[in-house]
């Protein structure tokens, strides 16, 4: 076996390598100034190739993603695995208005065609339950970050109250909360818009408490913006933020700072100057099931 890393997820590679002692190569990108990607793979490859590569900014890696599998089949390699820690088109998971493409099955039938594994952590996953269902490949692995949460956040100490800001965040802060012995709740959210949302705190007194909110996806940032305003109104003592996949739009995560969020952490999904919590042992261990 051999990891094989697209640039841009280098180090995250690199620490799979390590946790598993195999070989990591690095794929080679030049842009040409018409926008196209000249790609290099190294000549010597192996039986069993782990392809690496998050895939934040899709349109702009998927094309080289999908190049880069075709000839890893040509040149007859017998296993491929793509490990892609944060999984794109995801969230259009049915056909809201007639004509819309619904993205989650396309991609899923692209890569299921190149692919016999595909390993990702905490994907989105609405109206489905079972990633196989998106993505048909042999093995297709959802891991979750949610028990290494609940290790930063015992070691940060503090006894933090852990919220979820909407109901589709309950699964992973409920599951870090009862893991790590912490309490927990979970707001409601009413979404107008990709920018316009209100939430509604639950029941419960967070007065001068330490809270941290708990998502998968921080992208707008626009649901833990509106779940921090509700938090100061109600006299919180501090707010910080955990995710799995930050993807900070435009000024989203300054904005959530000028808030008076204490400390935004995240997993190391996708490279990111917050990112707290790696993701390679509970690769390794996907990985190594396989």
């Amino acid at each position: 076996m051999i990891i094989l890393a697209f640039q841009d997820s280098l180090p995250q590679a690199k620490q799979l390598s390590e946790q598993l002692s195999v070989p990591c190569k690095t794929i080679l990108l030049h842009s040409f100034p018409d926008g196209e990607s000249k790609i290099t793979l190294p000549v010597e490859l192996a039986d069993h190739v782990v392809l690496f590569r998050t895939l934040n900014q899709p349109n702009e890696k998927l094309i080289e993603l999908l190049l880069v599998a075709r000839e890893l089949r040509r040149r007859s390699v017998k296993w491929l695995t793509l490990v892609a820690p944060y999984l794109c088109y995801m969230r259009q998971d049915k056909e809201f208005e007639p004509g819309e493409l619904v993205s989650q099955k396309l991609l899923g039938g692209m890569l299921s065609e190149q692919f016999d594994d595909l390993i990702t952590v905490d994907p989105h996953l609405h109206r489905i339950k079972r990633l196989e269902e998106a993505i048909p490949v042999k093995n297709a692995i959802s891991l979750t970050a949610t028990g290494l949460f609940g290790d930063y956040l015992l070691k940060e100490g503090n006894n933090p109250f852990l919220l979820g800001p909407d109901e589709e965040s309950k699964q992973w802060v409920e599951e870090i909360a009862v893991n790590a012995g912490l309490e927990y709740g979970v707001a409601k959210k009413e979404r107008y818009g990709d920018r316009d949302v209100s939430i509604h705190l639950p029941e419960v007194s967070v007065s001068g408490r330490h809270v941290v909110l708990i998502d998968d996806v921080a992208s707008t940032a626009k649901t833990l913006m509106g779940a921090v305003d509700k938090l100061k109104a109600a006299g919180v003592g501090e707010v910080s933020v955990l995710v799995s996949h930050a993807l900070f739009a435009g000024d989203s995560e300054q904005a959530l700072r000028d808030l008076g969020v204490s400390k935004i952490a995240s997993s190391d999904s996708i490279p990111h100057a917050t990112n707290s919590v790696q993701l390679a042992p509970i690769i390794a261990e996907a990985v190594r099931r396989l």
